[in-house]
């Protein structure tokens, strides 16, 4: 079965700095073989030798042109013109491609357009799962917007053959917190409320917008960020167990674990980096956050009372995305060593820029004393590799061409997630401006929302 990807907005930034590198990686791999076809669909005119030319000014990551150039057409489009489709459709049939999947790397202002022209031409069929249409995230602005993406889409294409890419979901210790859950009793079996005192989920970044402004003020750290990956790394990490590890199942459980996440007002605070209002295509006067932290609770009998932080911003002090899990104190702590610190237990599942795991626990400190310390089992994931560590949009790529849907995100999760962000941000008051993050843990701190050690 030959396979081609068609890439709409092949001269943009999503191409050159990531599905760029990650075809060449799975081409070096052997996982698209040689009869497979990459169309570089954009607005440009221009040749083939010239399109490359360009996309080596911007192409950062490791590539061998040598290999990828042989797959590559280039295909001069406008999105408007119904006729275009039709050369694309005849383009594709003359290569005997059987297997087609057409990747929408642009605006999701665009999506109705192409899909409309996607399906009318025939180049997408409703119902035919060896077509297939992936599109990126942000899933809409809102709630409204989403739904109104969707119902386009479903339009013209099955839910089976939509592919909503979250890059957070490729990402490796993602991929791991089932396994981490399920795979190890001394885990699974204190997965509860009797054991584990606070969850905490954090996604900090060191930059500011940079060249997003336009994007970022019409959408915020609560919509960019907390709808969509924290949402996920949360509904993963404290879902009820799946009947199976089929996507459909695990799927199921994330959205009633999504829908029953409940998050007062007063447990909210937003803020906004000094010096954002002066950014790139930003508002004066903006009220958009740049940082959110949050305290939330799950209705169920599983994790009843325990609270789940998030936190997410941008211009902190660090790049660090991460779980971690804070176990209670064993009933015989403070009887038997009267001395020891507190909550000292805790599991972190390091997500990005460090891949692993970190379980720290009590020992006795050496000598004749019997005082508790804290001891580390640090498990590096990425140093394990026999090679590079595989970046998320290369396993995204790839479940893409063998049709597995377990790290795509359903419509039903999208839409719960926004329901839970709609529901709670029209009752909450204008972010405060920091100049620092010591200066939000300070805040943190005072609000009593929340325990700042592990921020």
């Amino acid at each position: 079965m030959r396979k081609s990807i068609s890439i709409f907005g092949s001269t943009g930034n999503l191409m050159y700095k990531k599905l760029f590198p990650a075809l060449n990686k799975l081409i070096e791999d052997g996982h698209l073989d040689a009869t497979t076809k990459i169309y570089c669909i954009a607005r440009k005119d221009c040749t083939l030798k010239d399109y490359i030319e360009d996309a080596k000014k911007y192409v950062t990551g490791k590539m061998n042109w040598d290999n990828i150039i042989p797959h590559l057409t280039y295909v001069l489009f406008d999105i408007d013109d119904i006729e275009d489709y039709k050369k694309l459709e005849k383009r594709i049939l003359e290569d005997g491609i059987t297997d087609s999947m057409f990747y929408l790397a642009v605006p999701p202002t665009l999506f109705p357009s192409i899909a409309k022209g996607i399906s009318e031409s025939g180049l997408v069929q409703k119902g035919n799962l060896d077509s297939r249409i992936v599109f990126e995230k942000p899933f809409g602005e809102n709630l409204e917007t989403a739904k109104s993406i969707n119902r386009d889409l479903w339009t013209y294409f099955d839910e089976n053959q939509i592919y909503r890419i979250d890059h957070y979901l490729g990402k490796e210790m993602t991929q791991n917190i089932l396994v981490v859950r399920f795979a190890n009793t001394v885990f699974s079996q204190a997965w509860n409320n009797n054991s584990i005192k606070s969850i905490t989920i954090i996604a900090k970044e060191k930059e500011g917008v940079m060249s997003r402004g336009g994007y970022y003020d019409n959408v915020g750290a609560l919509n960019d960020m907390f709808q969509s990956h924290l949402l996920q790394m949360a509904s993963l990490a404290t879902m009820e167990n799946p009947k199976t590890y089929d996507s459909e199942d695990i799927k199921n459980e994330k959205v009633n674990l999504i829908k029953q996440i409940t998050i007062q007002p007063k447990d909210v605070i937003l803020g906004q980096y000094k010096g954002y209002q002066d950014e790139e295509q930003v508002k004066p006067n903006s009220k958009t956050e740049t940082f959110v932290f949050l305290k939330a609770e799950i209705n169920n009998k599983r994790w009843k009372g325990v609270p789940i932080y998030f936190l997410t911003g941008k211009m902190l002090n660090e790049k660090r995305s991460e779980i971690i899990i804070r176990f209670e104190d064993d009933e015989n702590l403070k009887r038997l060593w009267p001395d020891a610190p507190k909550n000292n237990s805790k599991l972190v599942i390091k997500v990005a820029p460090e891949e692993g795991v970190l379980f720290q626990f009590s020992v006795k400190e050496p000598g004749l004393r019997q005082n508790l310390v804290p001891a580390v089992l640090d498990y590096c994931h990425s140093c394990k590799s026999t090679g590079n560590t595989p970046e998320a949009y290369e396993k995204l790529l790839l479940d893409l061409i063998n049709k597995n849907r377990t790290l795509f995100t359903r419509w039903d999760e999208i839409e719960s997630s926004w329901e839970t962000v709609e529901n709670l941000k029209a009752k909450l008051h204008n972010p405060i401006i920091y100049n620092s993050f010591s200066e939000l843990k300070e805040i943190i701190r005072l609000s009593g929302v929340g325990e700042v050690n592990d921020l």
